[in-house]
């Protein structure tokens, strides 16, 4: 398609004799010779592509003598240079309804309802200069970019149906070079790059749009869509409610509306629950809004996040490690979520991926409360690569010395070598090990020095080379007062 700069040539000037709407006697001779010199001052500055100025001059040349053809010509061409198509096609067409044979008020007509995206009107612009003119050939590229366009908008439809937002874009990008100036092709585009996520692009578009043509119905259509995709729920809804006060058959806006309303429900309702402390209720209703539309990714992640925090309140903390990784694989610097993760690995004591995550959150956000978070982590895992005593001996950390005591005589007796006599020889070795590891832990969780330093992390000699299980059984069950054992296998 021809792109090339509009020139003003001889034919377009003032002529005093015809191609006028009037005889040069109605015409004051002080006004008409002023415009005319206003005229060819702005041909002057047209040339030399001074568009401003020279549409000041055709301005001035029109307000003196308004009913001359060619200077709503000469500023429609500088309208077109400067890219504002609507008020170039007023003036073409103020043009040609002063002299219904201004052939170069078609061409411009067809070639703004091009810019414009305007097919319909591009067609009946070329009849009407074929009509004047049968063999002319100035517009034979406005009717292949018509032809090229209508092949683009029917392919775009059949890819938005399909959901290929993608091709969709690419498609429109198409049609925009040939109707750069089409505001329903930058539309579409922009409503498929929020639906790809493309947000911010999108929200551009639709803004810019609104700044020239706040009725555009379109536009605000896809402001309210972006602001749904930016969790802006509120404001979305007024969005779409605005588009319908525009255009109340505009069938997007009404499922849109709808959608962001149960959608904020569903959220709120949540919230509602949380506060109120009814976390499996909460959890439902987390699990409900996260059915409405996958696509939403920034609410997304704070509903799987808002989840993950429901179940670990539940003690449920795998399916918070799972929610949390769907968090992350949205938005993967979602510090809340990667610090209950954190926590809900120390507490599953997978304390490597706890170390992972807490070296993760460190790169997010350098705090010293992360770095106190990551050297407890990396102490617990420390703690995780010794031999857990009071595992071994099936008490919890805060067990008191009654407990442990009582724990030891139990755990002693059932690994004892001499109730596994008969048993095989991997058995015997087995239980001998047992047996070992339980003298080994009561050793030190009853021996207060060597419990406290092995509860701060530091290391404790265990190798157990010095140490006798059996000599540590009879010193614990030895009666002082009948000098014999305590204690006897059926």
């Amino acid at each position: 398609m021809d792109s090339s700069p509009i020139v003003i040539t001889d034919d377009e000037d003032v002529n005093m004799g015809s191609g006028t709407a009037m005889d040069d006697d109605l015409l004051p001779q002080d006004s008409l010779s002023l415009a005319e010199k206003k005229k060819d001052l702005g041909n002057e500055q047209y040339k030399i592509k001074n568009y401003g100025a020279a549409l000041k001059l055709y301005s001035d040349a029109i307000s003196l003598c308004p009913n001359l053809p060619a200077f709503f010509g000469n500023r429609a061409a500088c309208h077109m240079m400067l890219g504002d198509y609507k008020q170039a096609l007023s003036d073409a067409r103020q043009a040609i309804d002063l002299d219904p044979g201004f052939e170069k008020g078609f061409i411009r007509i067809a070639k703004c309802c091009l810019m414009l995206g305007d097919l319909v009107g591009t067609e009946q612009a070329v009849k009407a200069l074929l009509n004047l003119e049968p063999k002319s050939a100035a517009l034979n590229a406005e009717m292949q970019g018509v032809q090229q366009l209508r092949e683009l908008e029917a392919k775009s439809m059949i890819s938005y149906e399909r959901k290929d937002f993608r091709t969709t874009v690419f498609q429109m990008d198409s049609a925009l070079k040939i109707a750069p100036a089409c505001q329903r092709f930058r539309l579409l585009k922009a409503e498929c790059l929020a639906l790809l996520g493309r947000v911010d692009e999108a929200n551009d578009i639709a803004v810019n749009v609104m700044k020239t043509d706040s009725t555009a119905a379109d536009a605000v259509y896809v402001r309210g869509l972006c602001l749904y995709f930016q969790d802006n729920l509120d404001k979305s809804v007024i969005h779409f409610q605005r588009t319908l006060s525009l255009d109340p058959d505009h069938q997007k806006a009404k499922v849109w509306r709808v959608k962001t309303r149960q959608l904020k429900e569903r959220k709120d309702r949540g919230t509602e629950l949380f506060k109120a402390g009814k976390f499996r209720e909460a959890h439902s209703a987390y699990s409900e809004a996260l059915k409405i539309d996958e696509m939403n990714k920034e609410v997304n992640s704070k509903l799987y996040y808002n989840r993950a925090l429901m179940s670990y309140k539940l003690d449920l903390r795998k399916d918070a490690v799972r929610d949390c990784n769907a968090v992350l694989n949205i938005k993967s610097d979602y510090l809340k979520a990667i610090l209950l993760r954190a926590k809900c690995h120390t507490e599953l004591e997978l304390y490597e991926e706890a170390v992972r995550d807490y070296e993760q959150a460190l790169k997010v956000e350098k705090t010293s409360e992360i770095k106190n978070m990551l050297r407890d982590a990396k102490l617990a895992l420390k703690r995780s690569k010794r031999k857990d005593y009071y595992k071994i001996l099936g008490v919890g950390k805060n067990a008191t010395d009654d407990e442990i005591k009582k724990a030891y005589r139990k755990r002693a007796l059932i690994h004892h070598p001499d109730r596994h006599a008969n048993s095989t020889d991997d058995e015997k070795k087995e239980q001998e090990k047992k047996f070992k590891e339980v003298g080994q832990a009561y050793s030190v969780l009853s021996d207060p020095q060597k419990k406290a330093r092995y509860d701060n992390g530091q290391d404790i000699d265990e190798s157990g080379m010095d140490f006798d299980p059996t000599e540590a059984f009879q010193r614990f069950f030895f009666s002082s007062n009948s000098g014999s054992f305590n204690f006897h296998f059926q």
